[in-house]
């Protein structure tokens, strides 16, 4: 199919982590509203919705073509974003940015909503609403094929290095059990995996799909996704301003409707070559003693 295709060449500008932890299948703000709230009414007025993406993110939100323009900006949660406003009737527009200033920019409301593969964390629904999940997956590693960069549980992450972003929460369970961490801030992804390729370091801890088509994307670098290690299950959701429980509920009665019409599905095995929009049928190991 088109966009598996897509993957495995290497014109594609790509990026590769985004910020996500622990969630529970249904947001604190997925609770019917009879009323309304300021943001939902600005966003009524002026027709439109304004989204924080990456557009560095295969297959969540990248540029399909050599030349980033708005028309080729793509990806899973750019397409789930974009039915999202044809169900509730507005235009959108995308605001590219990293995944650093994004849930900054949603809180002063600079973007009325952010989608980049984003974990909702029992932390950050502290801080957001966030609509219930249309992505599930969970945690995983890439490491050197040759020996597994010499990692057999997460335990055998103490010393070595991990490439990561800054703030992520792969980041933080790679710190948590000892990895020293090499930040590379809003690069492509050839930048993290040939570095492991090349041994300046030793692991990255990412999200399984967007591992899986990162790897697949280089096939001449010595790494594979670690063939043992699955954990941190995660739920993936827009991230919305807290107390927007108005424009929550809108997004949630559209993503309900995209469930039950198989519009989620279509768009998960278009992007992701599997449904990852249900949550995966395997054994996934949870993670005991880190504060996401």
């Amino acid at each position: 199919m088109k966009k598996f295709l897509l993957l495995v060449s290497l014109v594609a500008i790509v990026a590769f982590f985004s910020a996500c932890g622990n969630g529970e299948e249904e947001s604190n703000s997925d609770n019917e509203s009879s009323g309304t709230d300021e943001r939902w009414e600005e966003i009524q007025e002026s027709g439109e919705i304004v989204v924080g993406t990456s557009g560095t993110l295969m297959a969540a939100s990248y540029y399909d073509g050599e030349e980033e323009s708005k028309d080729q900006l793509t990806g899973y949660d750019v397409e789930v974003m974009r039915e999202i406003a044809k169900r509730l009737d507005l235009d959108i527009s995308f605001e590219i940015m990293g995944i650093d200033g994004m849930l900054p920019a949603v809180k002063s409301g600079r973007i009325d909503v952010a989608a980049n593969d984003v974990e909702a964390t029992d932390k950050r629904k502290k801080e957001f609403n966030f609509s219930a999940p249309y992505k599930y997956s969970y945690s995983t590693m890439v490491v050197r094929k040759e020996d597994n960069s010499g990692i057999e549980s997460l335990e055998d992450l103490d010393g070595k290095i991990a490439g990561g972003g800054a703030t992520t929460i792969y980041s933080q369970i790679a710190e948590h059990f000892g990895a020293e961490i090499k930040t590379y801030g809003n690069a492509p992804n050839e930048a993290y995996l040939r570095d492991v390729d090349n041994g300046r370091t030793d692991v990255i801890v990412n999200d399984y799909y967007l591992s899986k088509f990162g790897v697949a994307g280089f096939p001449d670098f010595d790494i594979h996704l670690h063939p043992d290690l699955k954990f941190h299950p995660t739920e993936q959701a827009v991230v919305i301003p807290k107390g927007a429980d108005k424009l929550t509920e809108e997004i949630n009665k559209a993503l309900e409707g995209m469930r039950e019409d198989g519009t989620l599905t279509k768009l998960a095995e278009e992007f992701y070559n599997e449904d990852a929009s249900q949550k995966p049928d395997e054994e996934i190991q949870e993670l005991e003693g880190i504060d996401l």
